[in-house]
């Protein structure tokens, strides 16, 4: 979303360069690291400080290996001044490394992921359902939530007939061509997901991507419709994911829990016919838990 996605679930890591690829070839220039939801910078109660340094931790995620100073200003859009203060500020309590020129993440910063996944109620109760799933289903069971315009994968679980190489907890997928996005966009205000399609950019992954965003809302409205969606050779080809809806006792939705087979193992009647029924059991487990 490594140890990666969905239904989805089990996305090979060649899916995944291509969105990264994808992604670079539509920014000449990489954009500011930023969130949607980012309070206003006159907020009195905002710490410019503390955006920055953790703009920079996540600046390493797009460089995907050492980054010298120039290019995390680049990245993050800060001066590199600012840059400089974070990176001796990091290396100093140890979550950043550095060597020359070049910086790199070091292992103390696992405890920043870490402390969500250890504090979040969703991924305590997740990991005993997803074994079960994908125990009797023989594939790889993925529980993902929305982050703005992605799909960030929380937990997983992994059956050795998966096709996965690289889907972990942390990966990331487009939400607009994924089988788990579009159930998390389906719940989300039309307004909001009408922003979030038309800002990001929506490359054809696989002459089978849908792109344009009619189609995608349409996707969603059927998503919405019949309570859960399905990812056709969108991502991969070679791949079919589908996924349902996880709503708490009170009805919020809070993830997406997917499930993936390879083509020539499943039709996609099929798929909704043998694992749509899994889905629904471990849907209920989570909403009696939470």
């Amino acid at each position: 979303m490594t140890q990666r996605e969905n239904a989805v679930a089990a996305e090979p890591s060649s899916a995944l360069d291509r969105v990264s690829a994808s992604r670079r070839a539509n920014r000449a220039s990489p954009p500011p690291v930023q969130h949607d939801d980012a309070p206003e910078r006159d907020d009195r109660e905002y710490v410019m400080g503390l955006e920055k340094g953790l703009s920079v931790i996540e600046a390493f995620a797009l460089v995907k290996g050492p980054a010298t100073l120039s290019k995390l200003a680049d990245v993050t859009g800060h001066s590199k001044a600012s840059v400089r203060r974070c990176l001796l500020t990091l290396c100093r309590l140890g979550h950043v490394t550095q060597d020359g020129r070049d910086f790199r993440l070091a292992a103390r910063t696992l405890r920043l992921g870490h402390a969500f996944v250890a504090s979040d109620p969703l991924t305590k109760v997740a990991q005993p359902i997803l074994d079960v799933t994908s125990e009797r289903t023989r594939e790889s069971a993925s529980i993902a939530v929305l982050d703005s315009q992605d799909v960030v994968f929380v937990a997983r679980s992994t059956h050795r007939r998966s096709l996965s190489v690289g889907l972990s907890v942390g990966a990331r997928l487009p939400a607009y061509c994924s089988a788990t996005g579009r159930v998390l966009l389906a719940g989300e205000p039309r307004d909001r997901v009408e922003f979030i399609l038309n800002r990001m950019s929506r490359p054809a992954l696989t002459p089978r991507t849908l792109t344009s965003v009619t189609e995608i809302l349409g996707e969603l409205d059927a998503a919405s419709a019949q309570g859960y969606a399905i990812c056709d050779e969108e991502l991969e080809i070679g791949l079919r994911s589908i996924a349902v809806p996880i709503r708490t006792g009170a009805g919020a939705l809070v993830a997406a829990l997917s499930l993936s087979v390879k083509t020539s193992r499943m039709t996609r009647e099929q798929l909704t016919e043998a694992l749509l029924p899994e889905l629904e059991r471990a849907r209920r487990s989570f909403s009696d838990l939470l």
